[in-house]
């Protein structure tokens, strides 16, 4: 009797890589327009994509709000999965072309100490999806991150404000990529007088103390202009090196802490601090993933992984 060979039915998804790509760069830059530039195609083929990826699911993926594109409940889930989904469709292509290639390290350090807050964990996480890609962190180079990657010192670094220098031939070139957005948020005492308002302005800030570690002189530039605009007026300000003396100083109502979303979400729980935006919307700032010219690959492998891995404000403003 002939023996009947039976094949395993294949999987066969509807969405492909292309409509995970359109979907995390919009995700990421907020709007069809940023989008269409990360991605290098017009902004109508962007929103054409957009279509067809939500024709697809059955369901919309965004919604447009007064402050750009936000992904709807069904859009967080598919941008849940989607960076791990082209981090390993990008590692197995690696595994393929070089099975027998030795695991590749890096060295990466961040702008911001905040950074350091799950960057282990996450890139703990990596390792079993990236097992070729092996990546150390060079917190001692946090002081001057573009000097040490610049001088060879470190492979990749996470940028917030940093200006990379020109480039000067083709080996030594350091390229950059759009990378996601965290949120600096203002935190004061439940028993503040700005507690109970919806939000703040930028007035409030500046009749207030602001409480703050040792930021570098760039973001700290970057923070007032985006506060104030070109006129920042006298301000005064508390500076502590340690997280838990500014938030102590907050409690004790010394003024408004000033944090990233990462550090602030850690101390919210027992109902004494409160979170506050300003009217005018959250406080968003871009980080950046540059690397040198010849670990372009491992730095794109890492950032489809990073782009959907920083953790975020799990409460509302009060």
């Amino acid at each position: 009797m002939k023996r009947i060979l039976t094949v395993p039915a294949v999987p066969a998804p509807l969405l492909d890589v292309r409509d995970l790509q359109v979907v995390m760069a919009l995700a990421t830059a907020g709007s069809t327009t940023s989008a269409a530039s990360s991605l290098h195609i017009t902004q109508s083929a962007v929103s054409r994509a957009l279509s067809v990826a939500e024709e697809k699911v059955g369901t919309r993926l965004f919604e447009r709000t007064a402050r750009g594109l936000s992904p709807t409940a069904a859009g967080s889930r598919l941008l849940a999965g989607a960076g791990s989904i082209l981090a390993q469709l990008t590692e197995l292509q690696q595994q393929v072309a070089s099975p027998d290639t030795r695991p590749l390290r890096v060295r990466l350090v961040c702008e911001c100490y905040t950074a350091y807050r799950w960057l282990p964990s996450t890139l703990l996480r990596l390792r079993q999806d990236l097992p070729k890609l092996e990546v150390l962190l060079e917190v001692d180079r946090t002081e001057d991150p573009i000097e040490a990657l610049r001088a060879g010192k470190v492979d990749i670094a996470l940028l917030t404000t940093g200006v990379l220098p020109a480039s000067r031939g083709a080996r030594a070139a350091l390229h950059e990529e759009p990378l996601f957005a965290d949120e600096v948020v203002f935190v004061v005492s439940s028993t503040h007088p700005l507690a109970h308002r919806k939000s703040i302005t930028p007035a409030d800030v500046a009749a207030s103390t602001i409480i703050t570690s040792n930021t570098p002189p760039a973001e700290a530039r970057w923070f007032y202009s985006r506060v104030f605009g070109r006129s920042k007026p006298p301000i005064d300000v508390l500076r502590f090196p340690l997280t838990e003396a500014i938030l102590d100083a907050a409690r004790a109502n010394m003024g408004i802490a000033v944090l990233s979303e990462w550090i602030a979400s850690s101390y919210l729980g027992a109902g004494d601090l409160v979170v506050k935006r300003l009217a005018s919307g959250p406080l968003r700032r871009p980080w950046r993933i540059a690397y040198r010219a010849e670990l372009a690959d491992a730095a794109r492998r890492l950032k489809s992984t990073l782009e959907t891995s920083a953790p975020r404000l799990p409460v509302r403003a009060a």
